[in-house]
């Protein structure tokens, strides 16, 4: 069923959004779509007539079976780290100051980072001086531990339990496959049995609202929605009120994507917090940025910037099995210890993991060296 409400319709008891922060502007109303319908851009005086939409096939539905979930081994293998890792181990089978300087330069290469990539040569240089290794394949075992304690820290999956709903705030740079990563989450969650909504936010780009809603019928969850260019607050802000009055578990609100430095957009990310706490101090929850796997040491800046505007609480770092290097994970870890929740390892609906930091090392690095 459609449901289509105004802004002075609004529940009594909810706190009256501020006149600059999530008021719809006059006239506008707010729809919730339900799934396999769409919502009139123009509401008439009398009850808008409207048709339904075939809702379109989950993505599953419409392909062959598919065959076994790859390993994350297979889906890193292609990344640049594993490919000049691989290699390297395979080339060079003495251990000098040669190998160490080339092992530093393939892990600068492979957006680990200079500070990190030089720290962690720095270690490993002073145990060959050592005698500790017998070969490089005990060279191997040393960096993946290395590795392993790099990344010891962020490995924290999202646990949405104890708040309902729990609001997770999705932000990040236009490209990053931001809604296509709310679609996956959505399917998730919802295989896990739990009620979800979905906040279709992005307002600035014109087909977001309409990729959401489709993401929302493949999955069979509710979209709250409003016409491109409305105000994203009071978007995020109506859907809220909806998943309260329903009971819903979780509220999954997309947001504009923007560059990192464009300054009005950014604001806006702290209209949105604003806005919530009207309804829920604590809300959002959540803020997840995803972060594009191919940028390289580009995302450390977009992080310090989003989480200064919105206050980033966790990542996702998609891309990670075609031409993205896989450092960018290790150098975000050291530079800002944010737990990374989830890795997009593929284009299927099933590819975006949680994050696992030993299955992670372990498909990036040789299995052996025999």
């Amino acid at each position: 069923m459609l449901k289509f409400w105004k802004k002075k319709d609004a529940p009594a008891a909810a706190t009256a959004p501020e006149p600059d922060a999530p008021a719809a502007p006059a006239g506008e109303d707010v729809a919730l779509v339900e799934p396999g319908m769409i919502s009139a851009d123009v509401l008439a005086p009398q009850p808008p007539v409207v048709e339904p939409m075939p809702v379109p096939e989950h993505p599953a539905a419409a392909e062959p079976a598919a065959p076994a979930r790859r390993s994350w081994r297979e889906r890193l293998a292609g990344s640049g780290f594993a490919r000049s890792l691989g290699s390297l181990f395979v080339r060079h089978a003495k251990l000098d100051d040669e190998f160490l300087d080339t092992l530093e330069t393939a892990l600068i290469t492979a957006d680990v980072g200079v500070g990190a990539s030089t720290d962690l040569i720095a270690r490993l240089r002073k145990r060959v001086d050592k005698r500790e290794f017998a070969d490089a394949g005990a060279l191997l075992a040393a960096l993946r531990s290395e590795l392993l304690g790099m990344l010891a820290g962020v490995e924290k999956p999202l646990d949405v339990r104890g708040r309902a709903p729990f609001v997770l705030l999705t932000v990040g740079v236009n490209g990053v496959g931001k809604t296509t990563t709310i679609g996956k989450l959505a399917h998730r969650f919802q295989s896990e049995g739990r009620s979800l909504m979905l906040a279709a936010g992005d307002t600035f780009r014109a087909a977001a609202v309409e990729q959401l809603q489709t993401w929302g019928a493949r999955n069979n969850v509710p979209v709250v929605a409003q016409g491109s260019g409305a105000d994203s607050a009071s978007v995020i802000f109506d859907a809220l009120q909806a998943a309260r009055s329903r009971g819903t578990e979780l509220l999954i609100a997309d947001t504009a994507g923007r560059l990192h430095t464009q300054t009005g957009l950014m604001d806006e990310l702290s209209k949105i917090r604003r806005v919530l706490a009207k309804l829920d101090p604590e809300a959002p929850h959540e803020v997840l940025m995803v972060i594009d796997g191919t940028t390289g040491q580009n995302a450390i800046s977009q992080v310090r910037q989003f989480r200064e505007a919105i206050g980033v609480t966790g990542l996702v770092v998609t891309k990670l099995d075609g031409t993205a290097k896989g450092g960018v994970v290790f150098a975000l870890a050291r530079e800002f210890g944010l737990p990374i929740r989830f890795v997009g390892l593929g284009e299927g609906i099933e590819d975006l993991r949680t994050f696992d930091a030993r299955a992670f090392v372990e498909g990036l690095l040789p299995a052996s060296l025999g």
